[in-house]
Order: structure tokens, then C-alpha cells, then sequence
């Protein structure tokens, strides 16, 4: 109906259509309010109510605990490197890092400039083809938290089980495969996610922090870069992107109408397995990574063990096939396909159908 294609985009990425159409339907009259959501006061009783559906649809999706505060910031997560040092990190006390790839070594830059660190576990020396395994993973009980990225969306990697670092806060970046299944809130300290992959638009930064771990900020910090501030301001210290909180607003009502993130784990598992099963068929196709490490989001893979003239000729292909966003990151080439919560399981099966279509020609 709206000659759309299959995007694969790593981010901004897929958005539900469902959440589209009603963004579309409610553009230039919100509820009968006679405005659209983007000219509003950030201050007025019918924003205030569409910031407590996306805050509440959260804490059901979630299950969030009371004891967390749910923050819509800006700034990325990236911003989220050097806040949530700033805000947790205790002197004496280095943080614990897990390294998997690109976005724990942008977090490591941040880190370094106002904290000590130290590398609890890194797959650096294997190209990040992997994630640690548990037993890999040497935790200092005395670190002022842990650091880790749960889905690396350039390396095509994913934590699918999580360590427990008993009394020390852990801190997940889950940007790209936060909602993408249950997790057991309680087991964080904190969880921030970039909303452009599962949660919303780019725009908005989501942050969930138990709120005691607020209170070792001290007193010089910024006022904007303190998360006593948004909490006690709650996400509203100053104007906050109102479009993005509505839509991710929409979102988690349409995670809930689909069955929750039981169900949606199910059919992200389904749709992963229907590539992979692709990948490794033949001989045509390889991807990189360990099995017990590959990320049901991000599926990153090579054309005949990385032929670099074959592969852009699979992106070109496929994009006049509709089939967009394949090329691989430009730091590590090959192709890349996420398939976020809202990919339809139609759009594996077009990629799916076109690989065997490829191979058939360039085999």
C-alpha cells in the first residue's frame, strides 16, 4: 500500500507499521487537541499524559521495578560514557569493562578521562567474533560497577546470558536489543539504550537507574549531566524530545498488543534462525562468528569468504530488489542485516529468498 522495502538498517532502524500509521493519523490533531504532538507545551496536561504512557508502557513491557527511575534524555548514548562515570564511578574503586567491540571501545575513551578502569574480559585478540563466556570474566568486588555491551551491532555479537556481579552495580549499554526479549531488570544497576533500534526514533536516549545509585553523584557536577536532576525533574528539567516519547509511547502499546516481549523474543528467534539456517547452508555464505555468540539482531555475514566485488554486487542487487541497508559497517566490510523487533518475519524470508537467488547466479 505504501510501496515500502524491507530496510535493514543497524539505526536508525525498522519502526512497527502499525505505530506509523497512527503517528500519521494523529500528525495535525492530537486527540482533539487541535495541534500536533511537535508544537505543544512539553508543559501542558496532554503531554504530560503521553509522557506517562511511555514511561508506564515501559515499566509494563519491562516489568521495571519501583525502585528504578525511567529517564527519556538526549545526547545519544554515546553521552551515556562519560554521564554514567561521571554519576557512579567511586575514587579507589576502577571500573570493570567487558570488551566486545566498537561501542565498549568508544565507552573505554570516555571512561579513561574521568575514571579508572581496568578490562575484566576482552575478545579483541579474536576480532570481537565472539562475546566472554561467564567463566572468562574476572570481576574485582570492589569495582565501583561493570560495564558491558549487550548486542554489538558492528560485530554481530550478543550476550545471551548475563554475569553476576554480586553487590557491584552492572551497566548495560543495550541500545540495539533492549525489548528484543524479557531480561530481569533487578539484576542492573543501570540500563541505557540509544531509542532508534527497538524503542523509537533517533532522538532520545533511555535510561533506567535504580535510584540509589543516583546519589553518588557529587555536588560539582553539571547540572545537566547529574541524574538526580532528570529524576526529580522527571525527564522534564528542560524540553525533552517530545515526538520520540510519544512514538515510543506507541511502541511499547503495540509490544503489548503482540504479546509482550515473550512472544517477541519467540518471533526474533524465529526470524534469526531462518538466516542463519541461510548463511550456513552452503559453503556460498559464512559468518564470522562463534554460534553460541551470534546476535539475534544484528547478522553479519560474508559472500564467498569475503569477496569484496561479489559483495557489493549482492548490496546493489538487493537494493534494486528493495532490499536495503545490507552493506556491513566500513570499519569491518561484508554485509549486515538487523532485524529488529519490527522486521517482519516477510522481510527474512525476501532476504532469505534472494540470497538462494544470488548463489544460483554467482555460485
Amino acid at each position: 500500500m505504501y510501496n515500502r522495502v524491507y530496510n535493514f538498517s543497524a539505526g536508525p532502524g525498522v519502526l512497527p507499521v502499525p505505530v506509523l500509521e497512527r503517528a500519521r493519523d494523529e500528525m495535525l490533531n492530537f486527540e482533539g487537541s487541535g495541534m500536533s504532538v511537535m508544537e505543544m507545551s512539553h508543559r501542558s496536561a496532554v503531554f504530560e499524559g503521553i509522557l506517562a504512557r511511555a514511561e508506564n508502557g515501559m515499566r509494563r513491557v519491562m516489568n521495571i521495578p519501583d525502585e528504578y527511575a525511567v529517564l527519556f534524555l538526549q545526547g545519544g548514548a554515546s553521552l551515556q560514557f562519560s554521564m554514567v562515570p561521571m554519576n557512579l564511578y567511586q575514587p579507589g574503586k576502577p571500573v570493570d569493562v567487558i570488551h566486545t567491540g566498537s561501542w565498549t571501545k568508544k565507552a573505554i575513551v570516555e571512561l579513561g578521562k574521568v575514571a579508572e578502569y581496568r578490562l575484566a574480559a576482552s575478545t579483541e585478540s579474536e576480532k570481537f567474533r565472539r562475546v566472554p563466556r561467564l567463566d572468562e570474566i574476572d570481576l574485582n568486588p570492589n569495582a565501583s560497577y561493570v560495564h558491558l555491551a549487550s548486542n554489538n551491532t558492528i560485530a554481530g555479537t550478543e550476550f545471551h546470558g548475563f554475569p553476576d556481579t554480586g553487590d557491584v552495580p552492572l551497566v548495560a549499554d543495550m541500545s540495539s536489543d533492549i525489548l528484543s526479549k524479557p531480561i530481569d531488570v533487578s539484576k542492573f544497576g543501570l540500563i541505557f539504550a540509544g531509542a532508534q533500534k527497538n524503542i523509537g526514533p533517533a532522538g532520545v536516549t533511555v535510561v533506567i537507574i535504580r535510584k540509589d545509585l543516583a546519589e553518588r553523584a557529587g555536588d560539582s557536577l553539571p547540572t545537566m549531566l547529574d541524574y538526580r536532576t532528570h529524576i526529580g525533574k522527571n525527564s522534564m528539567f528542560n524540553t525533552p524530545p517530545t515526538w520520540g516519547i510519544y512514538i515510543i509511547a506507541l511502541v511499547m502499546e503495540w509490544l503489548e498488543s503482540t504479546g509482550g516481549l515473550v512472544a517477541m523474543e519467540k518471533r526474533n528467534k524465529e526470524k534469526a534462525a531462518l538466516l542463519y539456517g541461510a548463511i550456513d547452508a552452503t559453503g556460498f555464505y559464512s559468518c564470522p562468528n562463534e554460534r553460541e555468540s551470534r546476535s539475534l539482531m544484528n547478522v553479519v555475514f560474508r559472500v564467498r569468504d569475503g569477496d569484496a566485488a561479489l559483495e557489493e554486487k549482492f548490496v546493489a542487487e538487493a537494493t534494486a530488489a528493495g532490499l536495503m541497508n545490507l552493506k556491513g559497517h566500513r570499519s569491518v566490510g561484508g554485509l549486515r542485516a538487523s532485524i529488529y523487533n519490527a522486521q517482519p518475519l516477510d522481510g527474512v524470508q525476501a532476504l532469505v529468498d534472494f540470497m538462494a537467488a544470488f548463489e544460483k547466479k554467482y555460485g
